[in-house]
């Protein structure tokens, strides 16, 4: 399942909805580093964290995403949130290491038995950034997003706290994987 959707929408809230809901172990695998100095930022991973049950495990996966997701229980309900930091902690990588990295995301992704949840922000709805680390990041995480979408069984959306199924209201493009 892919949760996408704009800052502050609810799409964490809702990811960890659909998480209780399957009844399973749940692994919520944060893809955010914690940094001391920033403590708006650390307000932002405490208000997560104290949404959690306390039976949920937490792991802390900024990078190696793939071989966490690769040692998965097929019992076990995987929580990821978020692509966009996941995608942030990587732009310093060329071009070649992140199609390579993301290719091993996606095969390990369609090769895992477990219930995979991820959660993706949609950060191309407003202008174009004018500097080109913004423009990196931006169109990374929305070929990510797209290529995820074509693997999972369910796509939400959630925007303004209300959740639109993808799946059932829309129809992917034809040849979404071919067309990245």
């Amino acid at each position: 399942m892919l949760v996408t959707g704009p800052a502050r929408s609810g799409k964490s809230e809702w990811a960890e909805t659909l998480a209780m809901r399957s009844q399973r172990s749940v692994v919520y695998i944060a893809t955010a580093t914690h940094d001391d100095s920033d403590e708006e930022w650390q307000q932002r991973i405490q208000q997560h964290q104290q949404r959690r049950p306390e039976a949920w495990i937490t792991l802390e996966v900024p990078c190696d995403l793939s071989s966490t997701l690769a040692d998965a229980q097929p019992n076990s309900c995987i929580l990821v949130d978020s692509l966009g930091t996941w995608v942030a902690n990587y732009l310093a990588a060329d071009e070649a290491s992140w199609s390579k990295t993301v290719q091993e995301f996606l095969d390990t992704v369609e090769l895992v038995a477990a219930q995979m949840i991820f959660v993706a922000e949609e950060t191309g709805w407003g202008v174009v950034p004018a500097y080109p680390m913004g423009r990196t990041f931006r169109d990374r995480l929305g070929a990510l997003v797209r290529q995820l979408s074509a693997l999972s069984n369910t796509v939400y959306l959630v925007t303004g706290g209300y959740v639109l199924n993808l799946s059932q209201l829309g129809c992917p493009l034809p040849n979404m994987k071919n067309n990245l």
